[in-house]
């Protein structure tokens, strides 16, 4: 196994084990529920939001490794970000996921997200990774349901 593959597995697998900003954010004034029917992942985000800003973002729900690990990173690199930079980040994990983007080479701001561009690999595997930034997207445009069906 590469250095890069034990790598993504160790990410996935610590924030799957751990994840990160999992719990209910009880004065969100955006939240949104996300389902997967294929893998059978369901999750809420939760967006605190102040003055164009995510003042704070998490989510709460059960699913595969790769859709928990993909929840609490995205939750991590969002929180703090204009929503214009939210949108960005969403739009670059997205088509770098759908392998529209080669994150080495065009200019990006993903960082430690990179680890997921494997799972373009397995087409059904981007829905698992890419359903906590569509539930958040949803969200932030008052939308409260998404799935990738």
């Amino acid at each position: 196994m590469s250095e890069i593959n034990e790598l993504y597995q160790e990410v996935i697998l610590d924030h799957n084990k751990n994840p990160r900003n999992f719990r209910e954010i009880e004065n969100a004034n955006r939240k949104a529920d996300g389902n997967n029917p294929l893998c059978g992942d369901e999750l809420k985000v939760f967006l605190e939001l102040e003055d164009e800003k995510v003042k704070d973002v998490s989510f709460v729900g059960s699913g595969c490794a790769i859709s928990k690990a993909s929840a609490s990173m995205m939750t991590q690199v969002v929180k703090g970000k204009t929503l214009t930079e939210a949108e960005t980040l969403f739009d670059e994990f997205h088509r770098m996921v759908l392998g529209e983007m080669d994150e080495e080479r065009e200019e990006n701001h993903l960082g430690k997200l990179k680890i997921f561009a494997g799972v373009r690999e397995f087409p059904a595997r981007v829905k698992c990774a890419s359903l906590s930034w569509h539930t958040m997207h949803a969200a932030l445009h008052g939308e409260e349901t998404v799935s990738t069906e």
